[in-house]
């Protein structure tokens, strides 16, 4: 956790989050896994605990009757090395494997899937001796750990100091007891003394992940040049697109001049508009637009045409509406189709060329 600069304003991009989690940096309470796991053991040992106390049984009752006339020899001491070690593994592995399954499911939970092989690369800037005892002793994080430390420790003892408190006045009947039931009341303090002591961890726990988790957002918040730097990346530089594009333009206008000596004929506006047009029935069903332009580049259309012989015919309607609808390369609309028509009419009985 680092000092938040107030020039921070933006929330994290989402290249900025996959970022900090491909390194490692997730919103993760250290505080909140502790009772879970301890909750989920103890309700698994309330419900294993017959278990446990069978085999307690069968090795007591084992050692205090055949083990007095065990002969040891190098291979019966190896034979119950594995059946003691097998005994041990009932009681406690179940227990372990729940309190294992625990953790990692609440970590899970908390962080989603995650694998970032760059945590076990070394930062050097780590080892700085003078910046660790700063982060250590001044900043932020230290008080934060404090906090949590002293809280934690005041729930672990308030669970004891009640249930100790309140069965004060029972200690002295259970020296009239049998051993089963001052161990059945030495149990049965005991787990109210954990319940008592996990409910605050708990409420503790599901605070310091609020707070991780707001503590991370600012942390990960951005400066509004950050955002525009990044933005630019993703998009690319808008002088570089724009050069880009104009690179397209030009080679998409040399390829439109090069086709106006192909038209049969160029509609004009007269002066700031111009469509070379071309009909061929193999070609297409209806009239081909080859190039079109406004101002220098309808200029420059007309002096091609006047170059290669191409009339030119002025319709200010027609030439305005072909220029809005039709795109280069693409046929003229059904509604024009009369308009062009009598026009390339008139061209082909100048030209007296019939089709």
């Amino acid at each position: 956790m680092a000092q938040h600069d107030p020039s921070r304003t933006e929330s994290a991009t989402p290249k900025r989050r996959n970022k900090a989690r491909g390194e490692g940096s997730v919103p993760k309470s250290q505080e909140l896994p502790k009772p879970l796991t301890l909750l989920f053991g103890l309700l698994m040992l309330q419900i294993y605990l017959g278990t446990i106390r069978t085999e307690i049984e069968n090795l007591m009752h084992w050692f205090f009757t055949e083990g007095f006339t065990f002969e040891l020899t190098p291979a019966s001491t190896y034979t119950l090395f594995l059946d003691c070690l097998y005994s041990i593994a009932i009681m406690v592995m179940p227990l372990m494997l729940v309190i294992a399954l625990a953790a990692f499911v609440v970590v899970r939970l908390q962080v989603g899937k995650l694998w970032a092989p760059k945590v076990f690369k070394p930062k050097f800037k780590n080892f700085n001796v003078v910046s660790g005892l700063k982060k250590l002793l001044i900043s932020k994080q230290t008080i934060v750990r404090l906090l949590k430390s002293v809280f934690m420790a005041a729930a672990v003892a308030l669970g004891p100091y009640i249930v100790l408190k309140q069965a004060f006045g029972e200690v002295i009947p259970l020296f009239y007891q049998t051993a089963e039931s001052i161990a059945a009341y030495v149990l049965s303090a005991g787990q109210t003394m954990f319940y008592y002591a996990l409910a605050p961890m708990i409420l503790i726990g599901l605070a310091d992940l609020l707070y991780t988790r707001w503590d991370y957002e600012e942390n990960l918040k951005m400066t509004k040049s950050e955002v525009k730097d990044e933005r630019k990346q993703a998009e690319g530089d808008p002088m570089i697109k724009n050069k880009q594009r104009q690179k397209m333009m030009a080679v998409m206008m040399r390829r439109m001049m090069q086709d106006v000596p192909k038209a049969d004929v160029v509609i004009t506006n007269p002066t700031h508009l111009a469509i070379a047009i071309r009909y061929n029935s193999l070609e297409a069903p209806a009239p081909l637009v080859l190039a079109k332009g406004a101002g220098e580049v309808a200029q420059r259309i007309k002096d091609i045409a006047r170059e290669n012989n191409v009339p030119i015919r002025e319709n200010k309607p027609l030439a305005r509406a072909l220029y809005k609808v039709v795109e280069v390369g693409d046929t003229i609309p059904e509604e024009f189709y009369q308009a062009v028509a009598a026009i390339l009419a008139q061209v082909y009985k100048t030209k007296q060329r019939p089709r």
